[in-house]
């Protein structure tokens, strides 16, 4: 019986709600601006340096990638980790 009023209480709130509506509304209203993807960045690191992709994340300013890869070495020699930063 608890849940009588509460429904009742939200039915009658979100009657009367008829929504924000802006007088003039341009497509450049909604746009949102989001971090792009880093897996073209990474895939062009990758073919470059001819490495293994570890990871790749984008960074804070939302521009670049950090991508890091392991750079196989010429026979004796160790693999090397590189990271790079790249734009997206």
């Amino acid at each position: 019986m608890a849940r009588l009023p509460i429904i009742a209480i939200l039915t009658a709130g979100l009657a009367g709600f008829s929504g924000f509506v802006p007088e003039k509304v341009s497509a450049r209203d909604y746009l949102v601006l989001v971090a792009g993807d880093c897996g073209s960045a990474a895939s062009r690191v990758v073919r470059e340096t001819g490495g293994e992709l570890l990871s790749a994340q984008p960074s804070s300013d939302g521009q670049t990638c950090v991508v890091t890869v392991l750079v196989q070495g010429d026979g004796n020699q160790r693999p090397r980790k590189v990271t790079v930063r790249v734009p997206m």
